[in-house]
């Protein structure tokens, strides 16, 4: 089971997705707090798998929160601001995942599990932003380092599919699936799935 608190200073959407995540049967909400102060305390003090942070709160914000916690914790930061500035500062911070607030419950869900395994997801919608991260251009010709069903696990994860989505789709194994992501991450340098995204846009293994 997946223990997550919820840090968001508006009553409403701090319900709404504790209703999303409590209606997963491997998730459980342990927390949910209006501010950053009760969130750096409440984290340390209950020590979740998962904090799903808000950037904007009283107290601290959420970037200032998912710098205390991370990496001994895992934040995905949810916000309504999906500026370069914001995104990149809440992943050079050890964030875990970067969600828009309209992003879909599945989606909401997906990122929790994926920081509670130690991966990055970040919203598709958001997706592109990461390419200027890095200013190195990639070569088309650099996609010749994967074979073919390597390339189709890339296409999946950039669409932001999860593992088991993936597997489902390409009627393989979970393992095979997590084996194909290993040796991209070897071939082409990706440190996440993140980085694994950027990589295939810039080699035009997915349309930008």
């Amino acid at each position: 089971m997946i223990s997550v608190l919820i840090a968001e200073d508006q009553d409403m959407v701090r319900a709404g997705f504790r209703l999303i995540l409590e209606a997963q049967p491997d998730i459980s909400v342990i927390a949910d707090v209006p501010d950053g102060i009760s969130a750096v305390q409440q984290a340390r003090a209950l020590e979740p798998d998962v904090c799903l942070v808000d950037v904007r709160m009283p107290g601290l914000d959420g970037l200032e929160v998912t710098r205390q916690l991370a990496p001994h914790t895992r934040v995905v930061v949810v916000t309504t601001f999906d500026s370069d500035d914001v995104l990149n500062k809440a992943l050079d911070l050890g964030a875990c995942g970067f969600l828009t607030k309209d992003a879909s419950p599945v989606l909401l869900a997906e990122a929790v599990r994926s920081a509670a395994r130690g991966d990055v997801l970040v919203s598709p919608q958001v997706v592109l932003r990461v390419l200027r991260r890095s200013q190195a251009p990639v070569a088309s010709a650099d996609a010749q380092v994967l074979v073919e069903r390597e390339l189709e696990v890339v296409r999946q994860v950039a669409k932001g599919l999860s593992n088991n989505e993936i597997a489902a789709v390409l009627k393989v194994s979970v393992s095979s699936v997590k084996a194909y992501l290993a040796s991209v991450q070897a071939k082409v340098g990706a440190r996440n799935r993140v980085e694994i995204v950027a990589w295939a846009f810039r080699a035009h293994v997915v349309a930008g």
